[in-house]
């Protein structure tokens, strides 16, 4: 991991996807959407069934949050990331339709490592525990769809640098995976 921030526009570019490396400190702007493991059910089903998903999904990032309702005058509640390994069913399907980016916290399937690297996709991780500061990165947060799953309704964010690293890269890199053998005893 290098001290060097990367900012990173969303939808991501091509270019983008493939210059980033597991362990890049990034900082994104642009356009998130949050989904967690019922509404990526329902965006699979859909899929499957031939129907649109709910927004673009090519060169989109996906952030794995069910954010806390906001307080007067802000545009979110607290937005740490949840368990990304609750959406290893879905995420290949998704990557296959587009999707670029996803955040979340731990570890990816093998399966969903294997389809970055077929679909040319990156995995972020959020710090976890830490929403409330995230938060302040989200400039407008607006329910798009499937509002009957409250906090687990798929919204459109607006953010600027948006804090995360990236653990899973285009090439198979794996931040996780080399933290752990440079710190592994014999």
């Amino acid at each position: 991991m290098s001290g060097t921030i990367i900012r990173v526009e969303s939808p991501l570019a091509e270019e983008a996807v493939e210059s980033l490396r597991a362990g890049d400190v990034v900082r994104i702007s642009g356009v998130l959407y949050t989904a967690r493991d019922a509404a990526h059910k329902r965006i699979v089903e859909a899929l499957d069934a031939g129907q649109a998903p709910p927004f673009e999904l090519s060169g989109q990032i996906v952030y794995y949050v069910g954010p806390t309702p906001a307080r007067p005058g802000e545009a979110i509640g607290s937005a740490g990331p949840t368990t990304s390994c609750r959406m290893d069913s879905y995420a290949p399907k998704l990557l296959e339709a587009g999707l670029k980016g996803m955040i979340g916290k731990g570890n990816r399937a093998p399966v969903v490592v294997e389809a970055m690297k077929k679909y040319r996709a990156v995995y972020f991780a959020a710090v976890g525990g830490a929403g409330a500061l995230i938060s302040k990165s989200i400039k407008s947060c607006e329910i798009i769809a499937y509002e009957d799953l409250g906090a687990e309704a798929v919204r459109k964010l607006i953010v600027e640098d948006f804090p995360a690293i990236v653990v899973n890269d285009v090439l198979g890199g794996d931040i996780y995976e080399t933290g752990r053998k440079k710190y592994q005893r014999l």
